[in-house]
């Protein structure tokens, strides 16, 4: 059976309405702050992809207007499954934007465990927006997606904690010099903390790192630097040395 959800948050920016269109209904601006490799076709009726891994999800532009309102659905699956997303802009004196974003649609039989996590992961989301328009405006991001399995969320967050050598606990706004093997060293400072996932700035990148109950981890990463080819390859292949 099919739940009806929807979960709404509003988020103020300190960024022009256009640098919050800009970011949040093209491919490139995409690409710098939320999931995967997106793509855009710029008008009503066009389409909207997201890749993850390979796994690319397709959604149908239903609102394009510039600077205003930006809207997506995905089609609906055999069992009446469906995701909505509509952003609505609105500027502020002092050049500051109010963000709205609406996240609704149909959930299937492990309803309450989808919403808790979407519910969950908006917050992130939206923090890491802000920290890509304050900190890296107009610039776009190579986005790096790696993905590893291990026995519980406590084991893999322990991993993480070692891998980087992050202090103990993880809190906003701590200093970061990790030096990840075989790959660039992380020097910035944590920037979002919670028991599922912790986000850390450097001047060239944001590095985000989710793990659930279960073991499953997730890597969404947004460089900006001159690192980042081949990064992807060589972040998968430390996450799955680090947590096997």
């Amino acid at each position: 059976m099919t739940h009806r959800f929807e979960i709404e948050l509003e988020a103020t920016l300190d960024a022009s309405p256009e640098q919050v269109w800009e970011a949040i209904a093209t491919g490139p601006g995409i690409d710098s702050w939320f999931m995967g490799r997106n793509e855009v076709d710029p008008k009503e009726g066009g389409v909207a992809a997201m890749d993850t891994g390979g796994n690319r999800q397709e959604a149908t532009v239903t609102a394009y207007e510039p600077g205003e309102r930006f809207a997506t659905r995905t089609a609906p699956a055999e069992d009446g499954r469906f995701m909505a997303f509509e952003y609505l802009i609105e500027g502020r004196d002092g050049g500051s934007t109010v963000l709205r974003v609406v996240h609704s649609g149909m959930l299937g039989e492990d309803w309450q465990d989808e919403y808790d996590a979407l519910r969950r992961g908006w917050p992130f989301h939206l923090h890491t927006l802000a920290e890509y328009l304050t900190h890296f405006p107009g610039r776009s991001a190579v986005p790096v997606f790696a993905a590893g399995q291990g026995s519980s969320g406590q084991q893999v967050r322990a991993a993480l904690v070692r891998g980087l050598s992050l202090p103990t606990p993880i809190v906003s706004g701590a200093p970061v010099r990790a030096e990840p093997a075989n790959l660039p060293p992380l020097d910035g400072a944590v920037v979002w903390a919670d028991d599922e996932r912790f986000a850390i700035r450097t001047h060239d990148g944001l590095y985000s790192f989710h793990h659930s109950p279960t073991g499953l981890t997730l890597m969404f990463h947004h460089l900006f630097g001159p690192h980042a080819d081949g990064a992807e390859t060589a972040w998968q292949q430390w996450l799955t040395a680090l947590i096997a």
